[in-house]
């Protein structure tokens, strides 16, 4: 093969690329304020932190003791406590959604806590359950730092409290913000969704207009075409790179544990798979709308529901597992995150790039591969 050659045809395709991209206004449109859309959505949207939780307080002992046990709650943005009498009028509360949680603290509590047994109830509004149980943590841990701070004052035996105290520490998240662990997979589904469906609209919208076969009858090769036709949209996705990068330091102000250039290699190395994805995808309908679907399905509903960006893993079945490791997202998704809380684990890093680089070397030649055979046959 001529390098000269190979590299002249390369460089004019790659022209007629971007000015074709720069004229598609609405591909460029998506491909730059989507990802906006998409950060300000999950960014701020999504949440497992529960704020001003709806606690209603029954406190049926008024001593000191008693208040003091739930002092806690007060003065504190998680809780939006209400104080009540009796349990009735808790429950009504509670039958009226105007509560999420009962905190129950018995007539004789400061009796109990004297003798060491001090008890109270809490009773969890559970039509959500993932709420409860943030609810849950939050009141213990509320209550358990009173209490601590009870027997630190007074002495654990004449406090009634228990003896061992736990020291928590959280590593990786130590504030706890559940946007620490959206933001870095967000960077997964903008790289996804802008890879795969803008690419997916390429060689089927040649297709469509006959434009395709017009280069059939010229030298270029399955391989310069397809590099062309990445090389305009990988400029795309390294903006949407960037202002992902930006947005987490700057907007969500999520720690960046791991190497700058090594989380932009990664990321750009994703995106050349989803890019080639979407290129083969494209290829292989011959259809812009059949592509666009298939785009999505194939790539971005499958990043947000199997790659570990919502759930664990570890808590789906072995068979949805299975699959969730076929899929180059999943393997991203725990890249990204080890590099953003954890910092540069190498093995990891070079396991998960030898991963997404098989997977673009076959979706490349795929692509390569699909668009000769339609030349064979053409011819």
């Amino acid at each position: 093969m001529n390098t000269s050659g190979f590299t002249t045809r390369l460089v004019a395709l790659t022209r007629k690329e971007m000015r074709q991209m720069l004229r598609d206004r609405s591909n460029l449109i998506v491909g730059l304020l989507l990802p906006v859309v998409l950060i300000l959505l999950f960014g701020y949207g999504l949440s497992f932190d529960v704020k001003d939780a709806r606690v209603t307080v029954v406190l049926e002992d008024g001593s000191p003791a008693a208040r003091h046990a739930v002092a806690g709650l007060q003065g504190s943005p998680y809780f939006a406590p209400v104080w009540v009498r009796t349990m009735d009028e808790a429950e009504r509360l509670m039958q009226e959604d105007k509560t999420d949680a009962i905190l129950y603290v018995p007539g004789d509590f400061s009796r109990q806590q004297a003798a060491g047994l001090g008890r109270v109830q809490l009773l969890l509004n559970g039509v959500d359950s993932t709420t409860a149980s943030t609810i849950e943590g939050y009141v213990s841990g509320a209550l358990s730092r009173q209490g601590g701070q009870q027997g630190d004052r007074l002495g654990n035996k004449s406090a009634g409290v228990a003896s061992v105290v736990i020291v928590q520490r959280t590593w990786f998240n130590e504030p706890g913000e559940s946007t620490w662990f959206f933001v870095p997979g967000l960077i997964v589904l903008v790289m996804t969704l802008i890879g795969a469906f803008l690419t997916s609209l390429l060689i089927a919208r040649e297709w469509e207009r006959g434009t395709l076969e017009s280069l059939f009858v010229t030298p270029v090769r399955s391989l310069e075409l397809v590099l062309a036709k990445l090389a305009p949209y990988t400029l795309v996705g390294a903006i949407d790179l960037a202002m992902c990068l930006l947005s987490a330091k700057y907007l969500f102000r999520v720690p960046m544990l791991g190497s700058l250039w090594v989380i932009v290699v990664s990321s750009m190395l994703y995106l050349l798979v989803s890019l080639a994805l979407g290129l083969f995808i494209s290829g292989a309908t011959k259809n812009q709308f059949a592509a666009s679907q298939m785009a999505l399905l194939a790539s971005f509903m499958p990043a947000m529901m199997l790659s570990g960006f919502i759930f664990d893993l570890r808590n789906v079945p072995v068979v949805i597992q299975g699959v969730s490791y076929l899929l180059p997202a999943t393997h991203f998704m725990s890249l990204i995150k080890t590099l953003f809380m954890a910092g540069d684990i190498w093995p990891d890093i070079l396991r998960s790039c030898a991963v997404l680089s098989l997977y673009a070397l076959v979706l490349i030649a795929a692509t390569c591969g699909k668009l000769r055979k339609t030349l064979d046959e053409t011819t």
